[in-house]
């Protein structure tokens, strides 16, 4: 395959930290780990994003995991009309709000059956109409509150971000701070943000020579939540559709309760000396500096209920950060790509690093995160579960995994929610949903619905956690989501008595989501990751001392075969004509996966090798997503292809471009796509530290020639 110069000029204005470092010349052989240990500082520093101007593929943000800020180049939220392609947003993973219901919706005014091998089962299909609307749209992400400065030119005009000169912005990875300065009415202005490592609370302090609250200010505004399918999720138009009350302020601190129709939240502010507060609207405050200040701070927490502990400083919190971030960076894997000659090794490292950064800041909570994280809204702000591997997956791999146990319990709170969906369309176990709210409730969806390759996760996500930490804890806190999965994948599969087989669908929709749901059977990546799933419960049966279920092996040893015609593997059985009908050769190459993300014992490699080529060759790659480029490398790796692994994971198309601020591009409205970055980070880790048997091998997925690479602490994947 030929290969080409993937490297990609930066958006105007934001460049790379330290661009000029030159980079050293590599050795011949890809290398891994050796005695000199790596400057992961060094590595942070090379990778910086500096901004230098107001664009939207410039925001930064800094969170925690559960919450996050994001912000324009002043360092706040002060002009979100030049961020129309990412908005500026405030958010958590509990802010969410629904709108009235009078109706009573509920899940089975949106069902519609469909016959399963002769049984009526009902499905949540009916999305476009007023259950499905309303369902689809409701709970939705809140953006909690807009915090930006209030700049005026010397006639009292409101200033406009052209008004701002000298602007330049850092994100110290290191620190997890954010350094703004801008020159504004002829007055230099250094603003540092952060947010506190365990608490929703923003920190902002700003210096300035002589700060004048006649030019200078902090605006605090609160939104109505607004259906937003993608972007912005605050409504600024309904002020009378919710409350803002002050339930307690002191003279360096105020306390707001907001309440938006049945639902609510709390919000907290304190400040140094040198400020004051005052109300300029219903939802609208003003934070002043004191004539002549040198220097601002303040802190903004938010919180579900009353807050009740006292609130750090902002020294204290850029304090938190900082010991928090070293730790996250010191402690977890790393990989450096610095000393190859391969001119795309560069910006391969920068994408990982910053992908590390992102997917920690937005998808290290509590639930699956959405598709944008904290950043702001998709799909109304919904998790997708089928997306919570290339979330999550990474952090097992990079010595991380207490990260991804944060969300992997949700499960366990869903479990009454996802016995039910199965219950109701006649199956055992637990049924997870797709699209879905904090409570686990399904989406209606003509397509969401129909899938299944979300089922096997919580096995496969667990099975990491117990490879990362093989401890008898991990086995007891899993163990029945792992087994209430597997019970409903058994309870799934449909024995067709005339093949003497277990058959997956229909009705079904796979990974692949181009297939009608109606005829749909047997796609080549579910049943491998059926397999998998299955026998990695039986292993965990048998790690607990328990026999092994006999149920599950009748499923595992009569499960049709892997489906290919003329020597290579096809979407679907149902769908025979991959390679021959070009329609059927657009959205996800999955039936890849069958190798590279589960390595089925199933697969014969020689035409699996075959399979590759051909995707490469004649996929419609501007119509495939940004997690596909990391699966397609995880299989040519296994396959002994590192030279496609590296093109695949750098190739040069729409949907895999990264911006400067480290974000998966996607199209217009989904603008960042996190699942790609976790994507990239699984890809790389395998790629460095193996799989099975080829863990042994020093970093076997990258070419020998071209690569130094060196690695520390990486897992690779089964």
């Amino acid at each position: 395959m030929k290969r080409r110069d993937f490297l990609r000029s930066s958006a105007a204005g934001i460049v790379l930290g330290h661009a000029s470092m030159p980079l050293e010349h590599a050795r011949g052989d890809a290398a891994l780990g050796g005695a000199e240990k790596v400057d992961r500082r060094a590595r942070l520093t090379r990778h910086a994003p500096v901004v230098r101007t107001f664009e939207s593929f410039s925001a930064l943000s800094v969170g925690n995991g559960g919450f996050a800020f994001t912000a324009d180049a002043t360092g706040l939220q002060t002009f979100p009309e030049d961020y129309p392609e990412l908005p500026l947003a405030t958010q958590s993973e509990w802010g969410w709000h629904s709108f009235p219901n009078p109706n009573g919706y509920s899940l089975k005014d949106a069902m519609v059956s469909y016959d399963a091998h002769g049984r009526p089962v009902p499905y949540a299909s009916a999305q476009n109409g007023p259950a499905g609307t309303w369902l689809r749209e409701n709970p939705h992400r809140l953006s909690l509150a807009r915090v930006g400065f209030v700049l005026r030119r010397a006639d009292g005009s409101p200033a406009r971000s052209a008004d701002l000169t000298s602007i330049e912005q850092r994100l110290d990875l290191w620190t997890g701070t954010l350094e703004s300065r801008f020159t504004f009415d002829g007055r230099a202005v250094r603003v540092f943000t952060c947010a506190h490592p365990e608490r929703d609370l923003l920190a902002v302090r700003v210096e300035g020579d002589r700060l004048d609250p006649g030019t200078l200010a902090i605006r605090i505004a609160f939104p109505y939540g607004g259906v937003t399918h993608t972007g912005d999720p605050s409504d600024w138009t309904h002020p009378d559709r919710h409350q803002t009350t002050i339930a307690a302020r002191d003279r360096r601190s105020v306390t707001w309760r907001r309440t938006l129709d049945a639902d609510g939240y709390w919000a907290r502010a304190q400040w140094s000396d040198a400020a004051s507060l005052s109300v300029v609207g219903e939802h609208e405050y003003r934070l002043d500096p004191t004539p002549g200040a040198a220097r601002l701070e303040c802190v903004i927490a938010f919180s579900p209920g009353e807050p009740r502990n006292a609130l750090p400083s902002a020294s204290e919190t850029q304090a938190a950060s900082a010991r928090h971030w070293a730790r996250f960076w010191s402690d977890g894997g790393t990989l450096d790509l610095s000393g190859s000659s391969d001119p795309r090794a560069k910006e391969l490292e920068r994408r990982i690093v910053l992908s590390e950064y992102l997917t920690a800041i937005n998808s290290a909570g509590s639930i699956p995160p959405q598709e944008t994280g904290e950043t702001f809204n998709s799909w109304f702000g919904k998790p997708h579960l089928e997306m919570h591997w290339w979330h999550a997956a990474h952090f097992a791999l990079w010595n991380r995994s207490d990260l991804l146990e944060r969300s992997l319990p949700w499960y366990s709170r869903i479990l009454p929610s996802a016995r039910a969906n199965a219950a109701r369309q006649g199956y055992r176990g637990a049924r997870w949903p797709k699209m879905v709210g904090p409570d686990g409730r399904d989406s209606p969806s003509g397509i969401g619905v129909f899938l299944i390759w979300q089922q096997p996760h919580p096995i496969y996500l667990s099975e990491l956690v117990y490879r990362a930490r093989p401890e008898q804890r991990v086995l007891e806190r899993y163990r029945q989501i792992v087994f209430e999965t597997a019970e409903f994948m058994v309870s799934y599969a449909f024995w067709d008595a005339a093949g003497a087989r277990y058959v997956l669908g229909p009705p079904l929709i796979p990974a692949q989501e181009s297939h009608p749901p109606k005829t749909t059977f047997n796609p080549t990546f579910e049943l491998a990751y059926w397999a998998f799933g299955l026998e990695t419960a039986q292993r965990w049966r048998e790690r607990l001392g328990l026999a092994r279920e006999p149920s599950w092996d009748r499923v595992l040893r009569a499960l049709s075969p892997l489906p290919m015609r003329d020597g290579l593997y096809v979407n679907a059985e149902s769908a025979p004509t991959t390679f021959t009908d070009a329609d059927q050769r657009r959205d996800h190459p999955t039936l890849l996966g069958a190798y590279g993300f589960v390595a089925s014992p199933r697969v014969d490699r020689a035409a699996m090798r075959r399979t590759l080529s051909r995707v490469m060759e004649s996929w419609q790659w501007a119509e495939t997503w940004g997690w596909d480029y990391p699966l397609v490398a995880m299989t040519a790796a296994r396959l002994g292809e590192p030279e496609i692994a590296i093109d695949a994971l750098l190739m040069d198309t729409a949907k895999n471009r990264y911006h400067p601020n480290g974000h998966n591009y996607q199209r217009p409205g989904l603008t960042i796509y996190l699942p790609g970055n976790g994507g990239l980070l699984s890809a790389t880790a395998m790629m460095a530290a193996g799989w099975g048997d080829e863990s042994r091998h020093a970093a076997p997925g990258f070419p020998r020639t071209g690569w130094t690479v060196r690695a520390e602490g990486l897992r690779g994947l089964p």
